[in-house]
């Protein structure tokens, strides 16, 4: 297994259409209307957790096709820029599969019966049990707050590169 110095169209294109879902997930979440034990989950919801399977399959997808595909570090940085960029994209495949897969586990825990973008029934990964969901309710908080302050990072870091550095990084990722 060979490994790269650039970013293929296809680590890319997962890249961007994750950054892109995630700008949907994001303002659903925070903006649909909280559910209690004795509702019915209604069409915020059922996007919400949707979007969120399709994320989990994206990530999953690029984290196999980034084992399969390696990337080298850029060379030209510091050795702290170099440890940080790679600990900061581990980090976001780990946030972003530990925040799907609880929210997936809340939907499940409450019990709840839901559909991908009302296609098909989703598979719910655990039976109704309060004391789990509210357990996982927390953890899914968590993680997707910390997400959000990873991706803050990782944006600004890139904004670094752009405007202030200059260095050109930034165009390992950028479409094209």
């Amino acid at each position: 297994m060979t490994t790269r110095l650039q970013y293929g169209t296809t680590a890319k294109t997962f890249h961007w259409l994750i950054v892109a879902l995630l700008a949907v997930q994001y303002p659903i979440g925070w903006l649909m209307p909280d559910l209690h034990r004795d509702q019915t989950p209604g069409a915020p919801m059922t996007f919400h957790v949707s979007f969120g399977i399709v994320i989990l399959s994206l990530i999953v997808l690029r984290f196999i096709w980034r084992l399969t595909h390696p990337v080298a570090p850029e060379n030209s940085l510091p050795p702290w820029q170099r440890l940080t960029s790679v600990f900061v994209h581990w980090a976001l495949y780990a946030l972003v599969l530990a925040t799907t897969l609880t929210g997936w586990l809340f939907a499940s825990f409450r019990g709840w019966s839901l559909s991908f973008f009302y296609l098909m029934p989703l598979p719910m990964l655990a039976s109704d049990n309060p004391a789990a969901n509210k357990f996982i309710d927390g953890w899914h908080q968590v993680a997707g707050w910390t997400l959000l302050v990873l991706i803050g990072i990782h944006v600004m870091a890139a904004l670094v590169h752009i405007f202030v550095y200059r260095d050109g990084i930034m165009r390992r990722m950028l479409p094209g």
